[in-house]
């Protein structure tokens, strides 16, 4: 179930909730959110497929970096990716649901490492991310497209 999240300044991550095009797009929903954890969920749909009837993997990519993304920005500052590795485990396909579970590994100053752990709706493993993040000096941005 989707978990409501309420605009904190203090919280980029509740901010980016509110604006976060692609999340729609996908279908991605957030089911728990707290600082340097976030859990989000992705039901497969047949446009989601490649030619061999399996989940494309930039999408399974997609709904792990965008989980790594709602951990990471942990403070009102923007957090962006610096790198970021996948191993692929196991196929899914159409009608299937991907749960993307972030959490903080280690944060220092600016940097931190983060790892997302994919799992299908029986809870067997379909990938395992690790992301690896830097914290900018930009607060939230405003305008067309940005937090209000």
């Amino acid at each position: 179930m989707p978990q409501e999240t309420t605009r904190d300044e203090s919280w980029l991550a509740t901010i980016m909730a509110e604006t976060d095009r692609a999340k729609e797009a996908f279908g991605i929903e957030i089911a728990e959110l707290e600082r340097g954890r976030a859990v989000l969920t992705m039901l497969i749909a047949e446009s989601m497929v490649n030619g061999f009837g399996m989940t494309h993997g930039g999408l399974v990519f997609t709904l792990a970096d965008t989980a790594f993304a709602y951990a990471c920005n942990e403070d009102e500052y923007v957090t962006v990716a610096s790198g970021a590795d996948i191993t692929f485990a196991k196929a899914t396909h159409a009608g299937q649901t991907l749960t993307a579970t972030a959490e903080r590994r280690w944060k220092s100053g600016r940097n931190g490492i983060y790892d997302v752990s994919i799992v299908d709706e029986t809870g067997e493993t379909v990938a395992e991310f690790r992301g690896r993040s830097f914290t900018t000096n930009r607060t939230a941005p405003t305008g067309p497209g940005g937090p209000a």
